[in-house]
This record gives C-alpha cells, structure tokens and sequence, in this order.
C-alpha cells in the first residue's frame, strides 16, 4: 500500500501522544508498586503493544497498527519512568548515564532493515517484530528472577505531605513540559520525515541516477550518529554530575 507522508507521521505520533496519557499513572505506579512490579507490567503492555503492531500485518490494517503503536507507548513510558532510577539505585551512585545502550539499539534495528526496502513487504519486517517480541520476554523472565532493592516508601509520602505546592503550581515546570514534548516531537519528526522527502520521486531531491533510499539511510543514520555522540557526552557528564 501507498501510505502518504501524514499517515507514516501519525504512526510515529501514536507512539509519542502515550506518554502525554500515561505519564500521571506511571508515576503512581512507581510509587506504589516499586520498581520490579513497574518495570514488569511495562515489559507485559510492550509486549502486547508490539504483538498488535506485528497482527496488523497479517491484517493488512493501518487502524490496528496505530492502536499497538499507542499502547507500545505507554510501555515506553513505563519504562522511561521506571529503568533510569532503578539503575541508578541498583549502581548505588544515582548519578550514573544509562543512554548508550537505548542508543545502541537503534543501530542494531538499522542492521535488521532488508535491502530493496522501497519494494518490501510486510513480511521483510516480521523477523525483527519477532525478534522484539522475544526480548520482551527474556527481559520480563530476568527480571522476575532479578532482586530489586525498592525506595524508602515512608519518605516519599511524608515529603509530599510536607510540601504545600504541586509541580502544576510552577509556571516553569508547566512551560518546562510543553518545550519537552515539542522537542521530542521535532527529534523523532527530523530522521522521518527527512528520509520521505529525500525518496520523494515527485521533488526528486537528489537528482537521477541516485540510490535515494540507500542515501536517505544514510542520512538518517548519521543524524542518529550524531544523536548518540551527543548522548556519550551526556552520559559522561551525567557520571560526574549528579541529576
């Protein structure tokens, strides 16, 4: 099928708007639950998320895509809220990076995308939904196994007792969340539709006789390059520095 730009977007956009819906809940988990019981239902919804995304193949459905899509991101979110301070308690220091590895991954899928994918189908794909569907898994099984040393509780309910104030009440938190998801929607928005313009065969971009989607690779996974630099120093000073 012949997805125009706005449809390939919005899939993108599924995935993201979860965080706007799942970020209050996330948090109460978290402090209710703890971290493995946290981290555990995240692992569960992403899997979940990531077996209707792969049925939407065999369905040939772009409406089941968008809903595995959606739920994929509030495993996501879960995860987000959940993976960074429990590393951090269980490297004892809390100020440790934890990005090279998420980065990492993207390469990794990069390595996995078929050659010829203007003419794929959707079948190219199902070995890496396999494949994502099978860590899920592992990761749910380790972490079961996994003890977990959980944040003090009782602390955490008398500081917010204590304080008079909602993070809502502060103008720059409020502004703070707003520039944070315009700029996420700008980092994930730049690789993809960058990589639909250069393919473009109407703008015809880069000329004839060019390879556009070998070239439009490319310039997405520099981008990502880039990307992943900027998370090393981040990393870096994230160890000396503390959050």
């Amino acid at each position: 099928f012949n997805v125009p730009n706005w449809m390939g977007t919005l899939g993108v956009f599924a995935n993201f708007i979860a965080y706007a819906i799942m970020g209050y809940p996330a948090g109460n988990m978290l402090q209710k639950y703890g971290y493995k019981k946290t981290a555990l239902v995240a692992i569960a919804v992403g899997f979940i998320g990531v077996g209707i995304q792969t049925l939407s193949g065999s369905a040939q459905s772009f409406g089941v895509y968008l809903l595995g899509a959606f739920i994929a991101g509030f495993s996501m979110c879960l995860l987000n809220t959940v993976v960074n301070p429990m590393l951090n308690k269980l490297g004892g220091g809390g100020n440790k990076g934890n990005s090279l590895c998420g980065t990492a991954v993207i390469i990794l899928t990069g390595l996995l995308i078929p050659e010829g994918i203007k003419n794929a189908q959707i079948s190219n794909v199902f070995p890496l939904m396999y494949a994502a569907l099978a860590i899920f898994a592992f990761a749910f099984i380790v972490i079961s196994l996994t003890k977990i040393p959980e944040t003090n509780k009782e602390a955490g309910v008398k500081t917010a007792e204590a304080s008079k104030y909602g993070p809502l009440s502060f103008r720059h938190f409020m502004l703070g969340a707003i520039a944070i998801f315009v700029y996420v929607g700008i980092e994930v928005g730049i690789p993809n539709v960058l990589q639909k313009w250069l393919q473009n065969p109407d703008l015809n971009v880069l000329g004839s006789g060019v390879n556009a989607e070998a070239v439009a690779g490319s310039v997405a996974a520099t981008y990502w390059f880039l990307m992943l630099i900027g998370r090393l120093l981040g990393a870096a000073i994230g160890s000396k520095v503390s959050a």
